[in-house]
């Protein structure tokens, strides 16, 4: 009951406040307002009061609330965990498993991450196209006829 009245007078107050701030012709910050003074009596209304009121003083649901913590805690340290590996889930571990049995050299469609690179002399380097940037002999002769 206690509760109920104060839910009661805390939303009468809000309402009070949003009356004023509308007055002051600040409708967005009235409307507000208003939106959270109404919560505490739509939470009298639904009875959601009396339940967390019964919930507060029961030791059955304070057991409850330190399981879900725990397996909220068991969740994040996991995924802490998985993103430290560098977020390899199980399936990439089964597949490297996989291939350290049957052998990455054995199968026809693998390669080497170093042969699929090309490789470049020290004085070479690559453009954006593969060329070497040294080879500018097109591009100078086009500067040269337009007398740059």
């Amino acid at each position: 009951m206690l509760a109920e009245t104060i839910c009661s007078a805390v939303s009468a107050a809000g309402l009070g406040i949003a009356a004023i701030t509308a007055y002051r012709r600040r409708f967005l910050a009235a409307a507000r307002v208003a939106a959270y003074a109404l919560v505490p009596l739509g939470l009298v209304l639904t009875g959601a009061v009396e339940w967390l009121a019964g919930t507060a003083f029961s030791p059955a649901a304070w057991a409850g609330f330190g399981l879900l913590g725990a397996s909220w805690l068991l969740f994040t340290g996991t995924r802490a965990v998985e993103r430290r590996k560098g977020g390899r889930g199980e399936r990439a571990t089964r597949r490297e498993r996989s291939e350290r049995r049957t052998g990455a050299a054995e199968r026809p469609d693998a390669v080497a991450p170093e042969a699929a690179r090309p490789t470049l002399d020290a004085g070479q380097r690559s453009t954006g196209k593969g060329a070497p940037a040294d080879d500018f002999s097109e591009i100078e002769a086009i500067l040269k006829k337009h007398g740059i």
